[in-house]
């Protein structure tokens, strides 16, 4: 039986170990400006659908503003939270961007006789006239957000010929049945005096 001598065995032993491979830096930095240019390019693509369904709703009636005195008002209800988006009425996916309303914001609503006010921080306000509020309900989605069962507050309205749904999220949801309420009721009211109106 042979026996391997002490610096022989560490000569085998090396030869057998593989060296550590060399990372391939330019490699890695193709790849990863690779990832950056096909990141911009998508958002690039998002950016340019927003703009052409943009354009196609240019023909949408300009947002009504708060009236003269509005702040004078005896108020029905108030409601902090979020505004989420848009959509055609009864079309939860159809988002709507033109005049700003497809930007997500902080919200603050007011409703009162006249109608409701949306004040959004760093968006569009705008004014719904009473006389346009159509109804309001509970629902969990719209324009791609989902929540749970009742978390939306939809609230549907018509800016000019156009019927829209705009969903809202108060920062405590359980205010979300009195406003279904107080909308329906004022909606009611003005259907019910301009159709006396017209029977006269």
């Amino acid at each position: 039986m042979t026996t391997l001598s002490p610096n022989h065995q560490l000569y085998r032993l090396a030869a057998e170990q593989k060296s550590a491979e060399v990372t391939d830096w330019s490699a890695r930095i193709s790849w990863v400006i690779g990832l950056i240019v096909l990141i911009a390019f998508v958002y690039w693509l998002m950016r340019q659908g927003w703009k052409w369904r943009g354009s196609l709703q240019s023909g949408l009636s300009d947002l009504a503003t708060t009236p003269d005195g509005f702040a004078d008002g005896e108020k029905l209800l108030t409601l902090t939270g979020r505004y989420h988006a848009s959509t055609t009425a009864g079309q939860w996916l159809d988002r709507i961007v033109a005049h700003g309303l497809g930007t997500r914001s902080r919200v603050e609503l007011t409703l009162t006789e006249q109608g409701l006010d949306v004040v959004r921080p760093g968006a569009t306000d705008f004014f719904v006239p009473a006389a346009d509020l159509r109804e309001a309900r509970t629902d969990k989605a719209l324009a791609g957000k989902v929540l749970p069962e009742g978390g939306l507050l939809v609230i549907t309205w018509a800016l000019g010929d156009q019927l829209i749904d705009s969903g809202f999220r108060s920062d405590h949801s359980a205010e979300h049945a009195a406003w279904v309420e107080a909308v329906n009721g004022l909606g009611r009211t003005h259907l019910t005096s301009t159709t006396e109106g017209t029977a006269r």
